[in-house]
């Protein structure tokens, strides 16, 4: 063989020949080939480790100015995959060659998200460790594991410092946002600590709490007196903020039983600060003006991104709006800053079976990280895009490449051609790509979001021939019938790019976030600089 056909054969096994048109001669002279011509699919692996070469990034400790966490709350990685499909055949492709946002970032690492005395975790103790760098017990909110759960005696002494406590003790400005309610486990984590997860407003407060002093959870965050306090928090949950003689924009009585409002403490506490409840209120919002905004945008969690309005007094604005106001406001400090965004409702819709809703608002997170991408610069902002935990949401089946993610499984016939009719299970029904381990299964809800309260679970399997899978009220099956489907056990995707992104590789335990935030950070080398300085 001489020297040019063995080029080529080279390059025919690497994947970069591609076949001209039948019968045409190729550059070369030979039939059919057009060795000029390249494989894309080898061209797009090619690219990325170019790319990949290509980055300079600083690795050295306090090179990040900014950090930014997000967190999907319950996104684990069939969620990523599933979201991943429906973005891109919601844009017309076959989706299986989409790529999510934080997908596209240099480097991707496992977390394993066990709390201490569990195998499958809850939020309160995962955001613990990933915002302490210690992890600890279910449902205890940035407290050590030396705490007994519920109980306010047990916390002498048990008390962490959360990033964005040293951010602010640094001089850094700070941020959390949630489309959850503020107080909800994940985002309570960055900025308060209890032993229950569930002590949101005062009312929630048993009396032996009251009795050994602890707070409650929407309280503390207006006792958050760190450095310059925190800049910007914004989501859900004014029931826990407003009293229970007060009735709200939505029609909604608040939950406070000591008479507090807090949003007017919060304007009162902080100058040049804001308290919006709307949408349209939010986009009125200047940051130029505003250093300190709490935005509180429904009484409870914020609307699914499939049910979300933008309009009116109960409009709500979108994860991306948040994230780019949020940094709007933020990047006012030379300093830099520390910004936890969660997408708190992709958890909740997989409780209730509803794999439309969990996937939509993960694509919602995917176009927040996008902006957040567009507004920083990865040379001097460490951004992590992280979940949790993960649900016992499966893709399954066989399905021929570019079948809807929410329809009905349509294999290949062994012709390799895409089948006409569904693929059926031993009985002859017909089933959906994606699934559920356990939960309240099968429901078809012709309006009104995931709400299943009051409904029995339904096992087993049913005739969906004539059903719209793909509907935003389906809910998948279930294997095992539960009140609610659950929380699954393994590990958890970590995308990251900027200053110490290069920690992120790997299979890692979840607390090792903490430490890449400090390393790129220097946060403790630099709250306590601060503190000798202020003493």
């Amino acid at each position: 063989m001489n020297k040019k056909l063995l080029v080529l054969s080279i390059t025919a096994m690497l994947g970069l020949a591609a076949c001209g048109d039948d019968g045409d001669k190729g550059a070369d002279g030979n039939d059919g080939q057009d060795w000029t011509a390249v494989n894309q699919w080898f061209v797009d692996g090619q690219s990325r480790v170019t790319k990949a070469q290509e980055l300079s990034v600083n690795n050295e400790a306090g090179a990040a100015k900014n950090i930014i966490l997000f967190v999907g709350d319950g996104m684990g990685v069939s969620t990523v995959t599933a979201a991943r499909i429906l973005e891109g055949q919601l844009k017309g492709q076959t989706g299986e060659e989409n790529s999510l946002s934080f997908e596209t970032l240099p480097y991707v690492g496992l977390a394993k998200t066990y709390n201490v005395d569990g195998q499958t975790p809850d939020s309160a103790g995962t955001m613990t460790a990933m915002v302490t760098g210690v992890k600890t017990d279910v449902g205890v909110i940035s407290q050590a594991e030396g705490v007994t759960r519920g109980n306010c005696a047990s916390t002498d002494g048990q008390n962490l410092v959360t990033s964005l406590e040293l951010a602010a003790m640094a001089g850094l400005s700070t941020g959390v946002v949630s489309t959850a309610r503020i107080t909800h486990a994940t985002p309570a984590a960055a900025y308060a600590h209890a032993p229950e997860r569930n002590w949101e407003s005062d009312a929630d407060l048993p009396d032996e709490a009251i009795t050994n002093g602890c707070s409650d959870i929407a309280s503390q965050l207006l006792s958050f007196d760190y450095g310059a306090g925190l800049n910007v928090v914004m989501g859900g949950g004014r029931r826990a903020f407003i009293p229970n003689t007060v009735t709200d924009t939505e029609g909604k009585a608040g939950k406070r039983l000591d008479s507090r409002d807090l949003t007017s403490e919060w304007l009162t506490k902080y100058t040049n600060s804001a308290y919006v409840a709307s949408r349209d209120e939010f986009l009125a919002l200047d940051p130029a003006t505003t250093d300190h905004a709490l935005g509180l945008f429904n009484s409870s969690h914020m609307e699914y991104e499939l049910d979300r309005t933008t309009d009116g007094v109960t409009g709500e604005p979108s994860l991306a709006e948040m994230t780019a106001k949020s940094i709007d406001i933020l990047q006012k400090n030379d300093k830099g800053f520390v910004l936890i965004i969660e997408a708190g409702r992709i958890d909740h819709a997989h409780h209730a079976g509803n794999a439309a809703r969990a996937l939509h608002d993960t694509i919602a997170l995917s176009e927040a990280v996008r902006v957040a991408m567009e507004k920083t610069s990865e040379k001097d902002t460490l951004l992590m895009v992280t979940a949790d935990h993960s649900h016992v949401f499966t893709i399954a089946g066989y399905p021929t490449r570019g079948n809807p993610i929410l329809g009905l499984v349509k294999g290949n016939g062994a012709d390799g051609q895409p089948a006409v009719t569904n693929a059926t299970d031993a009985n002859g029904l017909p089933y959906t790509t994606v699934g559920y381990a356990n939960g309240l299964g099968y429901a078809n809800l012709e309006t009104g979001g995931d709400e299943r309260y009051g409904y029995a679970a339904a096992p087993g399997r049913f005739d969906l021939n004539y059903v719209d899978t793909q509907s935003a009220g389906f809910h998948q099956e279930a294997l095992v019938p539960l009140g609610s489907e659950t929380h699954a056990g393994e590990d958890v995707g970590i995308f990251a790019s900027g200053p110490g992104a290069h920690l992120v590789q790997g299979t890692v335990e979840q607390n090792h976030l903490f430490h890449v935030m400090n390393h790129a950070g220097s946060l403790v080398e630099k709250a306590e600089a601060a503190q000798s300085t202020s003493n």
